[in-house]
């Protein structure tokens, strides 16, 4: 019998003993269900959790709830080690030890006779089933691979260093390998020249001295920007070549028609891109209602290329884009996910040719909000293809040559569109964070010309507006039709960081209140009262980083940043994997014909699939930031002495974190250089606070930076104080509101007979004014 108080609402041991007999499983639907609990018992369901997660007796993670110390069922682990038996030990991959403490261990069951793609070693990175143990010693969770991911290398890309007597040196390009060089013979360099970059095969490994290598390819000069790119894709293991059965069929595809499909050819639909755009997967269209039931409404058209027709279930190029997931963009290329010829030419919505497309038409009431919305297999034809920039200066009254036709007939009812869904969408209240984007431009030769901050445009609101209405109509369209689908979720902030931040934001003395359910509008309100005080940037980026990681999952738990219950990605199928599935699905579901989600698509399958595209999401993300980083220490390099401003991005117990407001670079300033005296890290204030003076060197402050080391390879670069608008620690508060952690020393050479402790802070100082704020990023 289920258990429950006098207001028939489950008790605290009723709900924590279904959490126990269903490990990482539950969530807050599963228990609304298990006790019948309707939407309005949601609120006090959530409020029990929030304090049974406060004191200890269960653990939330993400969407699910469990015991303290639970993994869920599937997830991605590093098969780190073996145990005294040989057996393979693995780590989650994503673990938070700061919050969780050490990663637990997983033990791995291996068949005696693997299935294809399920054989691991000690350095492969694997999708799991994963079950707890309930044994008192050794590892407490049982695993089953379900696929590898990265296999072990035995290449290492690296940087051939030539030595007078002959042969040469390898130095990693990896950081955590920067210091195990290997040694090449003569015989072995294959032509290589001093500072050629180069992959190296381990031919020899010994207990003492270098280990030898063997150099197997030549990718060109250091110098090069191209081979600064390729460093990032080879690190990451990021395919570079496509298989000739992938080629072979994209060569093969024959452009649509319309066998199958309806006729928009006529419809003025138009692509919205950046100006350097290779392809355009996405037009839009729209007009004013002229239903009478919807006056002051609009009908909002949003056609995707039909990348489902071409590339069908279980063949060479589904193969090829699973593995990579997704396309990687850096400065100088993009590694696509598909072919060219697939990308570039058959699925790009190029201007004047009959393309074939998956289209959502939108009904949008006078509020702005969708009323409803179907969706339509078409063969379409572009009327023009037009970047940013040229569409807003077309409304801003500056049309050129190809918008003056276009102003009134297609541009101005888009606006008016866009105007009208963003009353619904200010409405809704997503997260409103300011994040400004760099972009990298690039000299002829390939290296660093400068950094830009592009200017945030309506036309660039206007179509992510409407590709998260497409996104939105996608996913209600499944659910509707009962079938399985990969959803675009992001979890609200843990409560560990949320009770971090209102610490933090007690500090400053705005207000936060921890208690309720948790909204966007709550942080939003926060930026609200701090806009245009010095605080803002600071304040701005903590909030960002208490924020969790959007993901891929086969289930549902919303999409906090956006304030939505539902969300698919549906409008970026040439690049995204995802969006992919969400069309072959919709093709199944509304009989659409070919390319259609196979029957055998399941739940759990299409589970596997969202973690592994989530990992090489993640993957993409650092390779582009590591080319960025790495092209900027280069373009840097020649500047050593130069001094710079920028603002503190991040706070360890190592230093301080600064990324410049000239180029967006990102270096250390090691703790040992701020002075003489010992520095504590108050991680409630993100800050490093002096002990005997109270000075404090706090995340958002304003500093001048003298650049002293530039490791273009590495992309690492370290920089030394000048000056800074950090203050002293305001009079008789101490510089952390809970207990102190252990000091650290600003010298390590020096060794204190005693622990310091904080002499009585100095009044605040002067400083400088910490000015400005960043533009609106794009929609989570």
């Amino acid at each position: 019998m289920k258990r429950k108080n006098d207001r028939g609402f489950p008790d605290r041991q009723a709900i924590v003993a279904f959490i126990k007999a269903n490990q990482g499983n539950v969530g807050t639907r599963e228990i609304a269900r298990e006790f019948g609990l309707k939407n309005a018992d949601r609120v006090e369901l959530k409020r029990m959790l929030r304090e049974l997660a406060d004191d200890g007796t269960i653990k939330k993670k993400r969407h699910k709830v469990s015991e303290p110390d639970t993994l869920p069922s599937t997830l991605v682990a590093d098969i780190t080690g073996r145990d005294s038996d040989g057996e393979l030990i693995a780590s989650p991959t994503e673990w938070d030890e700061v919050e969780s403490g050490e990663p637990p261990k997983i033990l791995i069951v291996m068949p005696r006779r693997p299935k294809p793609g399920t054989a691991a070693g000690v350095g492969d990175r694997a999708l799991l089933r994963v079950e707890r143990i309930d044994e008192t010693e050794g590892p407490a969770y049982r695993g089953h691979i379900i696929k590898v991911f990265d296999k072990a290398k035995s290449r290492i890309l690296g940087v051939f260093r030539s030595l007078p007597e002959g042969g040469g040196r390898l130095v990693p390009v990896d950081k955590k390998s920067a210091d195990r060089e290997l040694n090449i013979a003569a015989a072995d360099t294959q032509g290589a020249q001093d500072g050629d970059l180069v992959s190296v095969d381990i031919v020899r490994s010994r207990a003492f001295g270098l280990a030898s290598g063997r150099v197997k390819e030549k990718l060109g000069s250091v110098k090069s920007e191209k081979a600064i790119s390729l460093i990032a894709i080879y690190a990451h293991d990021i395919p570079l070549q496509f298989r000739p059965a992938a080629e072979r069929e994209a060569e093969a595809a024959e452009p649509a028609n319309l066998k199958g499909r309806e006729d928009w050819r006529d419809v003025p639909l138009v692509t919205i891109d950046p100006p350097d755009a290779k392809d355009h997967d996405d037009a839009v269209h729209a007009q004013a209602d002229d239903d009478p039931n919807n006056k002051g409404g609009f009908i909002v058209n949003v056609a995707i290329a039909d990348v489902s027709f071409y590339v069908r279930p279980g063949t060479a190029l589904d193969r090829d884009a699973l593995d990579r997931g997704n396309s990687v963009y850096f400065p100088d290329r993009v590694v696509p996910m598909l072919p060219e010829r697939i990308s570039n030419n058959l699925c790009s919505l190029v201007p004047g040719e009959p393309r074939g497309a998956l289209a959502v038409r939108m009904v949008i009431g006078p509020d702005g909000r969708k009323r409803s919305h179907t969706f339509h297999r078409i063969l379409m034809r572009s009327a023009a293809k037009l970047n940013y920039a040229q569409a807003q200066a077309a409304i801003d009254g500056r049309p050129d040559d190809t918008t003056g036709p276009l102003l009134d007939p297609i541009l101005r009812p888009l606006y008016t569109a866009y105007a009208c869904v963003k009353r619904a969408r200010d409405e809704r209240d997503p997260l409103n964070l300011d994040l400004p984007e760099r972009k990298i431009l690039l000299k002829s030769d390939g290296t660093v010309d400068r950094v830009i901050v592009p200017e945030r445009l309506d036309a660039h609101k206007l179509i992510e507006e409407f590709m998260i209405l497409a996104n939105v109509a996608a996913a209600e369209m499944l659910e509707k039709k009962s079938l399985p689908l990969i959803y675009r979720v992001h979890d609200e902030p843990t409560l560990e960081k949320v009770h971090a931040l209102a610490e933090f934001l007690e500090t400053l003395d705005v207000p936060f209140a921890k208690s309720g359910a948790l909204r966007p509008a709550l942080f939003n309100r926060v930026l609200a009262q701090l806009e245009g005080h010095d605080h803002f940037p600071l304040v701005s980026e903590v909030v960002l980083r208490a924020q969790a990681q959007a993901e891929y999952s086969a289930e549902n738990y919303g999409h906090f940043g956006l304030n939505l219950r539902r969300y698919a990605h549906f409008t970026s199928p040439i690049r995204r994997y995802a969006d992919l599935v969400v069309h072959r699905a919709l093709v199944r579901a509304l009989g659409l014909g070919e390319g259609a989600l196979p029957d055998t698509e399941t739940p759990e399958t299409l589970g596997e699939v969202a973690a592994h595209i989530s990992v090489t999401e993640r993957r993409a993300m650092k390779a582009e930031r590591e080319t960025v980083d790495r092209l900027i220490a280069h373009h840097l390099a020649d500047r050593i002495g130069s001094s710079f401003q920028g603002r503190v991005s991040g706070v360890t117990r190592a230093g301080l974190f600064v990324k410049l407001s000239e180029t967006g670079a990102d270096g250390l300033i090691p703790i040992r250089s701020l002075g003489t005296e010992y520095f504590n890290y108050d991680e409630s204030r993100h800050a490093l606070v002096g002990t005997r003076s109270g000075a404090m060197h706090q995340l958002g402050d304003v500093v001048d930076v003298r650049l002293i080391e530039a490791a273009p390879i590495a992309g690492a670069l370290r920089f030394e104080l000048l000056s800074s608008s950090g203050e002293t620690a305001p009079q008789g508060r101490r510089a952390s509101g809970r207990q102190r952690r252990p000091s650290f020393k600003a010298h390590p050479g020096r060794s204190p007979a005693k622990k310091h402790k904080p002499a009585k802070p100095k009044k605040p100082g002067k400083g400088k004014k910490n000015k400005g704020k960043g533009q609106k990023g794009k929609a989570w």
